[in-house]
């Protein structure tokens, strides 16, 4: 069988350049995400197949499945995270639930009704989180609280699942379109500020990310870690 891989969430960002990178090696592709005009346009640019989805529904996840069929890997870099930077003191907890959805509740989802349609023998899932959960910052209170959630996601579905294999990629800060969300006309300014504070030198790519995530899908040996893909911003 063709390696076939879902992300959701690539119709943009990491996800784009997960799916772009896996096309080029000859992988089977299913993006899935919310946004219908960036799903056509990946489709057409890459060939991939697309499924238009909510994250935060488990309807349209029992969907997805049903459209794709068996595969070889699901993916999760979807993240709206737009309402969850607020300060404790003032914190509107409604406004953030779309965080909650997609950075936790989703994945769980997904690992429920996507894990009967993974190969037994070499089939795994990859979550993202990120960097929050190690060097929280101002504001980003839940970001960390949900990020470091998904480590111990992955390492209990590791065990669950088993013998499929369940890990997380945990990126520093890279160079997408969320950024507009997070600091909006500051993005740039703030986004050199951090690349002259780490060892590397400079901010992530989503290419960076890309590869972490195929790495962790090519080897068969691990299973319940986190791969920290961020530049040495832990040691920064």
């Amino acid at each position: 069988m063709q390696e076939h891989v879902v992300i959701v969430g690539g119709s943009s960002g990491m996800g784009r350049a997960l799916a772009a990178e896996l096309v080029a090696q000859g992988s089977e592709v299913t993006v899935a995400g919310r946004a219908p005009a960036k799903l056509d346009a990946v489709r057409r640019e890459l060939g991939v197949r697309t499924v238009a989805m909510d994250l935060g529904s488990e309807q349209d996840i029992e969907r997805l499945f049903a459209t794709t069929g068996k595969v070889s890997h699901i993916v999760t870099t979807a993240a709206d995270v737009g309402g969850a930077y607020q300060p404790i003191a003032k914190y509107d907890v409604a406004a953030a639930r779309s965080a909650v959805d997609s950075k936790l509740i989703g994945p769980l989802l997904l690992a429920k009704h996507g894990a009967p349609m993974l190969e037994p023998g070499g089939g795994s899932i990859v979550f993202t989180s990120g960097i929050a959960a190690y060097r929280p910052g101002p504001r980003a209170s839940l970001l960390a609280a949900l990020n470091g959630a998904l480590a111990s996601l992955a390492a209990a579905l590791a065990v669950e699942l088993a013998p499929l294999r369940v890990n997380v990629v945990s990126p520093g800060w890279v160079d997408t379109p969320i950024w507009k969300d997070v600091a909006g006309d500051a993005a740039p300014e703030t986004l050199s500020a951090m690349a002259a504070r780490l060892p590397v030198g400079r901010i992530g790519r989503p290419q960076d990310i890309a590869a972490a995530i195929i790495a962790l899908l090519r080897n068969g040996f691990i299973t319940g870690t986190v791969l920290h893909a961020d530049g040495g911003h832990r040691l920064a």
